[in-house]
């Protein structure tokens, strides 16, 4: 195994107008060639121990560690001087439920819990073959144990992926690069959450541990991905969605730093630390004109003879779950959409999260029929939504009669984002979150990836975070003079768009 600085790849140039399309195109080529996948079709993995090389982890100590120590003292805990051990495991299954769960859920009050770092979420996504070899992201979890007992002290979730999809951190411009050079981008690791653009801790740590056992495990992640990335030879490892407060462990261990933006709404009355009391209280910190648009979006889809209203845990019944799931598919048919999750997916979360579980649907009044949905998930800090979908008119009707009332209302039929309903989307997505935000006393709405439309309606830009270890030193740098400059550019296109967009009174 290579430590870092030593590259397993042939050296290579990279010309600086590749560099500058990096992150832009969304197309790449895949691949599920390489030796590790092949090993793999057809038959299970068994746990694989992760090398201890002491020159990597001499390599990469950290500020806070003395130069002298060894890899011992690295893969030692403070408190009680047992010693650790890394090692990569092929299914979320071969971990118990309660073990994994004890480091991605932690009992801790203060600790911001995230659902879909729970063992049911992860486990939903391989059981239903959502996620697997055939779709391009092979489950290869990372886990740190105590050799004394064998206790789960500390995990990430892990995949070797053979393409860039489902991330929503762009790479594809680095991969066509990478490859007009003579490299090989595919396979590579990456650890988050699949189809999941949800920021949430990757160096998960078991809750109770002290802080000095905590910087220990969080490290040992962090350097056993980089181990990884050279026992498997493969280009390059990315850890993406983290919290910004992971960063610093990532930076000192060499991994490159990217700044993304999303936008989120805060729970928070303007120029004051207290949250709002309902959403109407909301609507006074808009400026005047915003809230007459916000008043009118949200009056439509009664006017289109549409009720809408939410369902959560047992209130959610079999055939609601089904109907979403039509939706869904009907909505990722649509232009740029990709039905990644499988019916399967929706069926098991039903089962084991539906208390994690909100749901906006909007029905026909009259008839009762479902039109469009949206799923949310609920955390302990913030309400996430998710997917969306809306059947379009002529399916939602189901009969001659009703679609001749659909065109008597004077629907759009061509309307892609919500199914010909003027505004539902808007009701649906944003706006019932956060009337539901407020009432369940969460301190934030993340309302997914992209979409500048969203500041108008109060979701203002926020800074995410991801980190990214390349193996080639010559690519390295391209990518790192890359970054720098993306990073400045991001934020820049932050401070206008939240100086010159904001919907807020100021």
């Amino acid at each position: 195994m290579c430590s870092r600085g030593v590259s397993h790849h042939k050296p290579f140039r990279v010309p600086w107008e590749d560099i500058m399309k990096m992150g832009m195109a969304r197309h790449g080529a895949s691949t599920t060639t390489h030796p590790f996948f092949r090993a793999c079709s057809g038959k299970p993995l068994p746990p694989r121990s992760i090398r201890k090389n002491s020159r990597l982890w001499k390599t990469h100590s950290s500020k806070t560690t003395s130069t002298s120590d060894t890899s011992e003292t690295l893969l030692t805990l403070p408190s009680s001087g047992a010693s650790i051990s890394i090692e990569t495991v092929p299914s979320i299954d071969e971990i118990v439920q309660s073990e994994w769960d004890a480091c991605a859920y932690p009992q801790d009050e203060r600790a911001e819990k995230v659902p879909f770092l729970k063992h049911s979420f992860l486990a939903a996504l391989e059981s239903s073959k959502s996620v697997s070899r055939d779709e391009g992201w092979l489950p290869l979890h990372l886990v740190v144990k105590s050799e004394n007992d064998g206790k789960l002290l500390g995990c990430s979730p892990l995949y070797m992926k053979g393409h860039s999809m489902g991330e929503y951190v762009f790479d594809q411009g680095w991969a066509q690069a990478f490859q007009r050079a003579g490299g090989s981008y595919y396979p590579k690791l990456q650890s988050a959450v699949p189809f999941t653009p949800v920021t949430g801790s990757r160096l998960l740590v078991r809750g109770g541990l002290d802080e000095d056992d905590r910087k220990i495990v969080s490290s040992a992640l962090a350097r056993g991905l980089i181990a990884c990335c050279h026992q498997y030879n493969v280009s390059s490892a990315h850890v993406t969605f983290c919290r910004g407060e992971e960063m610093a462990t990532f930076r000192e261990l060499g991994y490159m730093p990217r700044l993304g933006m999303q936008y989120h709404w805060e729970n928070r009355r303007r120029g004051t630390e207290e949250k709002y009391a309902s959403f109407k209280e909301f609507e006074m910190d808009l400026k005047q004109s915003r809230r007459k648009n916000v008043r009118q979006e949200r009056k439509r889809p009664a006017k289109d003879g549409l009720r809408v209203f939410r369902a959560t845990g047992d209130d959610i019944k079999p055939d609601q779950m089904a109907d979403f799931y039509e939706m869904y598919v009907a909505q990722t048919e649509k232009k740029w959409g990709r039905d990644y999750l499988r019916r399967e997916f929706f069926d098991e979360i039903y089962e084991t999260m539906r208390d994690d579980i909100m749901f906006v649907f909007a029905e026909q009044e009259g008839t009762g029929r479902l039109v469009a949905g949206a799923i949310n998930f609920i955390g302990s800090h913030a309400l996430y939504g998710r997917n969306w979908g809306c059947l379009p008119p002529e399916s939602a009707a189901g009969d001659a009669n009703l679609s001749k009332l659909f065109r008597s209302m004077g629907v759009d039929t061509g309307a892609q984002m919500s199914g010909g309903f003027k505004h539902l989307h808007f009701e649906c997505c944003y706006y019932q979150a956060i009337e539901a935000a407020i009432e369940l006393g969460l301190d934030r709405v993340e309302a997914g990836a992209q979409g500048e439309h969203k500041i108008s309606r109060g979701y203002l830009p926020v800074e995410t975070h991801s980190a990214h270890y390349v193996a080639d030193l010559s690519f390295q740098s391209a990518v790192s003079e890359f970054l720098g400059r993306e990073r400045r550019e991001m934020m820049e296109v932050m401070e206008v768009l939240t100086a010159s967009e904001s919907p807020f009174k100021t």
